[in-house]
Parts: structure tokens; C-alpha cells; sequence
């Protein structure tokens, strides 16, 4: 016995990686290992010798034992450092593989937005994400009874606090807190409940209003300032207005661009009309500017998706997949 436990000590000395030795292991101490046969042979032995056997045996074993753990760790630690060498990196080396980052689509969309309105002379306002229902509904001409305020459609808090569903409470606070002229765009995230294939729970508006003194501000104004924005970002486009209802601004319209796919002549996202929904707009209606004792004054508001303008910009056909963390399609913006 002492010869042959004698080779499993050379052979887990000799053992070259964590591998073999797991074999040797086995055989050693496995159900069927060499240990457990001398241990079965216990059986054959004269009584008066059993307890000096086991005892002797059990001291191999702890032997044994002792020896592959430390050889496992010195295989581990070696085989550690060879992967560590293997894998090193110099992070002095220059490397053409390297990619440099890009702004997320949505918040480049956004950037050019404002930076068109900034250089028209719009201030940039923001505003708090959780508002009150005065702010957000009834300063803008939204009475109790208005679809706008159903549950289906608002993030309620219990305390009778919400999650803005637009920017427009940004204006509020903005004519509360100065006189005319005033003259600013509000950018910054939204809420709403609805999440389909063009509409998620969280989204992105930007809400420009202006306001003077009273005769110096006409749909003209709206009409051309809009005009000339879309031209800046979608170039070739044509821009037309249809009549519309928001309860803010009266006349209200609806802004549409040429289908930015088909290029006006027909198809499946611009539904065969030519044309896309952009924003919408209008002259601010009286109610607004009496909840904020405003008098002798008139002015426009419009107000947009930054996500909508992102999609046509880009031309993605599914809103939530800017919003999915997809890096092969945010690869696509660098």
C-alpha cells in the first residue's frame, strides 16, 4: 500500500494542469478510487489490525489530500497568469479599431431643434417633470370635463400631483412669473399612457411660444417662422397647414411636410396621402391669457415630438426602438 500511494504522490506532483489533476482526484478518491478499494479490503483483515489500517489509511488520505490541494492552487495561479499574459493589453498602443461615440438620436434631434430657435432669439425654458392640475390642465383652457384629462392618458399621484403630459405648463409658470414680450421655446420629457409602435409612456416635446403687446403678433408670423424651421430640417419639403382644435390656441392648425420617404408621391407610412403630421400650432387663446392676468396682448404657441421629427430625420419605422438600447442601431448614428 505504502508503494502504491506512493505513485499517486508522484503523479499529482507531475500533474501539468487543473485537467489531469481532476482525473487523479477521481482516481484517488472517487467512489471506485484507490482509496476506497484499500479501505474495502479492511474487511479481510484480522480484527486486532482494522483499527491500525483505518488509521494509517486515513492519514494517507489527509495527506493526499493536502498534497492536490496545493497543487490544484499552484495550477490555478498558473494557469491565471499565462491567461493575464495572454490577455494583457497596452493601453499605450493606438488602435484603428477604436470608435469614437454620437449623441443618441433623439437628443441630436433635440439639439438641432434648439439651436434653430435659439438662433431666432427663443430663450430656453425647463420646467418640473411632476406638476399640478392647475398648471398642466386648467391654466390652458382644459376644464374638468376634457378627455385630455382622463386616466387612460395621465399618470396620476394620489395627492392630485401628475407626471406633465406636455411642456406647455413650462409656459404658464414663465408668463406667471414675468410681462411681455416673451419669447421661448420649453424642451424636456413628457408622459403619457400609451405605448404602441409610435407612442411610448416617456417621449420628448419641444413648445415654443411668443407674446407682445396686442396687434403685433399674427398667424403671418406662426406661418412663416414654421415654414422656415421645417425647411431647416428637412430641406426639401412642402409645408401646409389644415384647420384644426386645441383648446390653448384658437385658430389652431396642423402642420403637415411632404411624406420625407416617398417624397409626396404616395405610401404606406404617409398612409397614400403625401403628407405627414409634424406638430401643431395657434394663435393663444384668450382663456390662457386671463388665468395669467395677461391683458392687452396676443401671441402664438406650437408645440412638437422630438421622437417623431428623429424617426422621419432617420427614418425609423418603430418609435420604441430608440428607446431599447439596441447598439447595432445606435452604432448607425456615429
Amino acid at each position: 500500500m505504502e508503494t502504491l500511494l506512493k505513485e499517486w504522490y508522484d503523479k499529482i506532483n507531475d500533474a501539468k494542469d487543473v485537467e489531469s489533476l481532476e482525473e487523479i482526484r477521481i482516481a484517488v478518491f472517487g467512489k471506485k478510487g484507490v482509496l476506497a478499494a484499500e479501505f474495502a479490503k479492511m474487511k479481510d483483515a484480522p480484527n486486532e489490525q482494522k483499527a491500525q489500517i483505518a488509521k494509517d489509511l486515513n492519514k494517507h488520505k489527509s495527506a493526499l489530500m493536502n498534497e492536490f490541494s496545493a497543487k490544484k492552487i499552484a495550477l490555478q495561479t498558473q494557469e491565471l497568469q499565462r491567461a493575464m499574459k495572454e490577455e494583457a493589453i497596452d493601453v499605450s498602443m493606438f488602435s484603428t479599431k477604436s470608435s469614437a461615440g454620437a449623441l443618441h438620436p433623439v437628443m441630436e434631434t433635440m439639439d438641432r431643434i434648439v439651436e434653430y430657435f435659439s438662433s431666432m432669439n427663443f430663450a430656453v425654458k425647463t420646467g418640473q417633470i411632476v406638476e399640478d392640475d392647475f398648471h398642466n390642465f386648467e391654466a390652458l383652457n382644459l376644464p374638468k370635463y376634457h378627455p385630455a384629462r382622463d386616466m387612460q392618458d395621465t399618470f396620476y399621484f394620489k395627492d392630485e400631483m401628475l407626471l406633465r403630459t406636455h411642456t406647455s405648463p413650462v409656459q404658464i409658470r414663465t408668463m406667471l412669473e414675468s410681462k411681455p414680450p416673451i419669447r421661448m421655446i420649453a424642451p424636456g420629457a413628457v408622459f403619457r399612457r400609451d405605448y404602441d409602435l409610435t407612442h411610448t409612456p416617456m417621449f420628448h416635446q419641444i413648445e415654443g411660444l411668443l407674446v407682445d403687446e396686442e396687434g403685433k403678433v399674427s398667424f403671418a408670423n406662426l406661418k412663416f417662422i414654421l415654414e422656415d424651421f421645417l425647411k431647416y430640417m428637412f430641406s426639401d419639403v412642402d409645408v401646409r397647414f389644415r384647420p384644426s382644435f386645441f383648446p390653448f390656441t384658437e385658430p389652431s392648425a396642423e402642420v403637415d411636410i411632404s411624406c420625407v420617404f416617398c417624397k409626396g408621391e404616395g405610401c404606406r407610412v404617409c398612409s397614400h396621402t403625401g403628407w405627414l403630421e409634424v406638430l401643431g400650432c395657434g394663435i393663444v387663446d384668450s382663456n390662457v391669457f386671463e388665468a395669467v392676468n395677461y391683458k392687452n396682448v396676443s401671441g402664438y404657441a406650437f408645440g412638437l415630438g422630438v421622437e417623431r421629427f428623429a424617426m422621419l430625420i432617420h427614418q425609423i419605422g418603430d418609435l420604441r426602438s430608440l428607446f431599447e438600447g439596441d447598439i447595432k442601431l445606435l452604432e448607425q448614428f456615429q
